[in-house]
């Protein structure tokens, strides 16, 4: 009887410990599958607006397949060169480093005010772009046009990161163009990979973020801003970054840069 007992308590020991084991793994399984649909959903939303950010006034700049919503800047129509879509990017075609040499740069059709700009980009090696924003096209160019700027660069490689009229730095990726330095510890990813900018700008306090971290804030009518104005390379532009509104300008600098996920919306007016 004690045999028999014995036996009987070890089968059920092992009964259970093989019925645990395999609703671990159940659930080890259900959670890669889970994982798995996460990230096909991801994928699936590029180029998209979710619900979330339809209700929230979000406008899709770029579908992935058409550039409706830009033309080139003193133009009616968007580039014929320089500029190309593949694979659901917007690419900045390579022509050796020539600023607005090739396609040239190309703006939003509607102007902005108070606003809330997000892009995903990826640089090649040495390469050179921008954001613009509170774009002008008053002043006529050969180069590109006027606007304050979040700059798009590899700072590893281009020679553009260590110059700067308000000190070194200031021509760094995600900074303000020559006038407010992004911090070194600032979140890039490497060459080669996606990094996301944000741009918020609110009566007159404006915000740039880099894959989710606030990297640097301004108020572009104090006389802090003014001052770095004049003593950058803007100077001589009458009324430069103080216009009310202007339009958002993707940077031909002649580098190959990768473009996706463009939205924006407009802020509602205090």
């Amino acid at each position: 009887m004690k045999i028999l007992n014995y036996f009987t308590l070890a089968f059920a020991a092992t009964f259970l410990f093989s019925c645990g084991n395999s609703g671990q793994q159940s659930a080890e399984t259900e959670t890669t599958e889970t994982e798995a649909v996460n990230t096909a959903s991801t994928e699936a939303q590029e180029n998209t607006l979710s619900s979330d950010e339809q209700q929230n006034g979000w406008k899709l700049l770029f579908d992935g397949n058409s550039v409706d919503h830009w033309r080139g800047v003193h133009k009616e129509n968007f580039p014929e060169k320089g500029w190309y879509v593949e694979d659901g990017m917007l690419v900045v075609e390579e022509a050796s480093g020539a600023e607005s040499g090739n396609g040239g740069d190309i703006v939003t059709l509607d102007e902005y005010t108070d606003f809330e700009f997000v892009v995903d980009f990826k640089l090649t090696e040495g390469a050179n772009s921008g954001i613009k924003y509170y774009v002008t096209e008053q002043y006529s160019s050969d180069k590109s046009a006027i606007g304050l700027e979040y700059q798009v660069l590899d700072d590893d490689v281009h020679p553009d990161a260590k110059k700067g009229n308000n000190g070194p730095g200031t021509r760094t990726v995600s900074s303000l163009y020559d006038l407010i330095a992004a911090p070194q510890s600032k979140p890039i990813n490497p060459v080669g990979e996606w990094n996301h900018a944000r741009i918020v700008s609110k009566d007159g306090q404006v915000e740039h973020w880099l894959n989710g971290e606030k990297v640097l804030e301004y108020d572009r009518f104090s006389e802090e801003f003014k001052e770095k104005i004049n003593n950058s390379k803007y100077k001589d532009w009458d009324g430069f970054g103080v216009w009310e509104s202007g339009h958002i300008l993707l940077q031909d600098h002649g580098n190959q840069v990768f473009y996706k996920n463009i939205k924006v919306r407009e802020l509602p007016a205090s």
